[in-house]
């Protein structure tokens, strides 16, 4: 089991109908129905005005609620077991508050070989899986599922309690709505809000697979798949889990190889990093990471400088700065391509319109500037219109006396 993520024009899954396995047929066929049912340009959050990304929110998500923000603030992975929890060994019949809160408790069921037995953060596992509401009733029996543990592959109370299981250890675990499928639940089979208690196996520890070792088409299958979980965590508003998500199926798309890839095989990983880049800034957005979502629609552009999405939320990202001379050009660039988008057509017009008052306010502070510098008193000119003439008078007398005397001078010295 992987995590990815992108937007409209693949196709996302849909948690909420399909089961936690990510890589599980249900997945591939939820993507599909997505496919078939996406708009290019669907518009979610409408009512939020001051949404940077309402176009699109991602590249392969269509129709279907946004649920509301979870109001968890920690990174991924930041809310692990304590230390002391990690290390210590775990007798049967004793309940293990995994994060401290009492929303995520572990009790060992059967005991496993050994604390050394644990499977480390990186490395993939597989378990067999059944979750149960709090009535009992069973909404999951998964006999082996696999996931690459500490990627979020899988619910959080799953990929935080697998951390702390030994292998061949049975184990169950009760947990709050907040780590499985949070408030807006699983249709059909899963409420809103609903708690869940898991009964889990551990059978299988091995190390991740070599990056570098993979084949071409291994390595789309693992980003599509880390893809695929960001898509989900961005529906679910967990704007974080995406991120993460998102950066995993980069990093996995841009490591090294050691095996040729075909040029269709180079081109499919392009198209794939592209979507990633641009859930990964419509996610950044919802954050308000504004410079790291500009890095990542660059990104984009340098691939496909025609890329509508990345030169939408460019624009807008700049003209959420003030850059409204560098902000527009985009958007007439992303409204020369898809000339009918409403969305684009209304953001520009919104755009041009603050320019033009900035300009206004610009203009008129200049001319406050000059109008200050003009105003200052300039030297007095005499107002009589005689006293030039009267000047020259004297002065010529003066001039014509000299020479007289010194005509005087000159006579009585000779």
């Amino acid at each position: 089991m992987a995590s990815g993520g992108e937007g409209l024009a693949d196709g996302s899954p849909d948690w909420a109908d399909t089961s936690i396995d990510l890589s599980s047929p249900g997945l591939a066929k939820a993507s599909a129905s997505m496919l078939d049912s996406g708009e290019d340009f669907e518009v979610l959050d409408e009512d939020d005005d001051d949404d940077l990304s309402e176009l699109p929110p991602l590249e392969d998500i269509g129709t279907g609620r946004t649920p509301p923000a979870r109001d968890d603030t920690q990174a991924p992975g930041s809310e692990q077991a304590p230390e002391e929890a990690s290390n210590m060994p775990q007798a049967a019949e004793e309940w293990l508050d995994v994060l401290g809160s009492g929303l995520l408790k572990k009790k060992t069921l059967v005991p496993g070989q050994g604390v050394a037995s644990r499977p480390r953060k990186g490395q993939d596992v597989t378990v067999r899986l059944k979750a149960m509401l709090e009535d009992g009733s069973v909404v999951e029996d998964s006999p082996s599922l696999s996931f690459t543990l500490g990627d979020c592959d899988v619910m959080q109370a799953l990929d935080l309690c697998v951390q702390l299981m030994e292998m061949g250890e049975t184990a169950s675990i009760m947990s709050d709505a907040k780590y499985c499928y949070g408030p807006q639940g699983r249709s059909p089979d899963i409420p809103h809000h609903a708690a869940l208690t898991l009964e889990v196996q551990l059978l299988a520890v091995q190390d991740a697979p070599d990056l570098e070792l993979l084949r071409g088409r291994e390595k789309i299958q693992l980003a599509n798949r880390k893809r695929e979980c960001g898509n989900f965590y961005y529906q679910q508003a967990d704007y974080v889990l995406a991120i993460n998500s998102y950066d995993i199926a980069l990093k996995t798309i841009d490591s090294s190889s050691k095996v040729d890839f075909s040029p269709e095989e180079e081109a499919e990983l392009l198209e794939v990093k592209v979507k990633c880049l641009n859930n990964l800034a419509a996610s950044q957005l919802k954050l308000d990471h504004y410079e790291a979502a500009l890095r990542s629609c660059t990104q984009v552009l340098e691939h496909q400088p025609e890329n509508i999405k990345a030169l939408f939320r460019k624009g807008k990202v700049l003209a959420q700065q003030g850059e409204y001379s560098e902000a527009i050009p985009l958007l007439k660039a992303a409204l020369k391509l898809e000339p009918s988008n409403k969305t684009i057509h209304a953001e520009l017009s919104k755009l041009v319109k603050k320019h033009a008052e900035q300009k206004n306010v610009e203009s008129a502070m200049y001319r406050k500037m000059l109008g200050n510098a003009s105003s200052t008193p300039a030297p007095c000119k005499d107002k009589s219109p005689r006293s030039i003439p009267w000047k020259w008078l004297f002065g010529a007398t003066a001039v014509a006396l000299g020479g007289v005397a010194l005509s005087v001078v000159i006579a009585a010295r000779n």
